[in-house]
């Protein structure tokens, strides 16, 4: 494991200092609440964040949406795609283009079970968001699906229980085919295990790529590269060992992590780490500056 993390270190200019530093808080005023905070998604203009939040126990899951302007951070409404209480919403992610925002809900449960389904909600050229819908069998299932991430090449990255795989949960990734249908296919080892993987998030050059997963203990964050066409497991990222990390989403240049975890000073909060020696710091996007 260490001589593979040094190899990538080399090759990509990656220093294994830069991901051993602790991560900072990232808690911008109306973003940062005494509630769980999650998930984050930004349009590709950085003016608008989507992002998962939920009670202190990490309970009742909502999607709000936030717009920047001169004074900061608007103060967060729900998300235009938001499903009315009882059901709840997680996990959301906008497409590299901006023009599709997936993330996973309980709506479609008429029992009132929480087993989650992806959705996606297309944007039209006036800025709106259409009317959601579920995505079709193979990728959903009778079991929930965590934590979709498109890819850009159309693929779709996620996390599944579903019965089949390696372990407790994988990752698995659905192929669009030309007659609208889609191929689903396990993301297999090394980033499936036969412990609980359950959410993956993939740079947008497609070389490095984040698993949460539950190895024995709690979830943590695992790091990948894409070498020669295989992942390679570069180790877990440097986080607080004693709670769990939930949530990762990957800088515009995979230079940079946010992620998720409780925090002693407030119940769960955003969290930023750098995943190289020069990261571009102009990232998470600043507002109000």
């Amino acid at each position: 494991m260490m001589g593979t993390t040094r190899l990538f270190c080399v090759l990509s200019a990656l220093t294994c200092s830069a991901q051993a530093a602790a991560p900072q808080r990232w808690a911008p005023p109306h973003i940062a609440s005494a509630l769980f905070e999650s998930s984050p998604a930004f349009t590709p203009d950085g003016r608008e964040i989507y992002f998962m939040r939920s009670s202190a126990q990490f309970r009742e899951w909502r999607i709000l949406h936030s717009r920047c302007g001169r004074e900061g951070w608007s103060e967060p409404q729900p998300a235009p795609f938001a499903a009315a209480a009882p059901a709840q919403d997680a996990d959301p992610f906008v497409s590299f283009d901006g023009k599709r925002a997936y993330f996973v809900s309980t709506r479609q449960n008429r029992d009132g079970s929480d087993q989650l389904d992806i959705w996606r909600a297309s944007r039209g050229t006036d800025g709106s968001w259409g009317e959601p819908q579920r995505l079709p069998e193979p990728v959903n299932s009778a079991a929930s699906e965590l934590l979709p991430r498109e890819t850009a090449d159309g693929r779709l990255y996620f996390g599944s229980d579903r019965d089949g795989g390696h372990g407790q949960g994988d990752i698995y990734i659905a192929t669009p085919q030309p007659d609208g249908s889609w191929q689903v296919a396990n993301a297999g080892p090394p980033l499936s295990t036969p412990a609980n993987e359950y959410e993956a998030d993939i740079s947008r050059d497609g070389l490095s790529l984040v698993v949460v997963a539950d190895r024995g203990t709690r979830s943590h964050l695992y790091r990948y590269a894409l070498q020669q066409g295989r992942w390679n497991a570069l180790g877990q990222i440097a986080a607080d060992d004693s709670v769990f990390q939930v949530g990762p989403l990957h800088s515009p240049n995979g230079d940079r992590l946010l992620f998720a975890q409780r925090d002693s000073a407030y119940s769960g909060e955003l969290f930023l780490t750098d995943l190289s020696r020069q990261p571009d710091t102009r990232w998470p996007p600043r507002c109000g500056d």
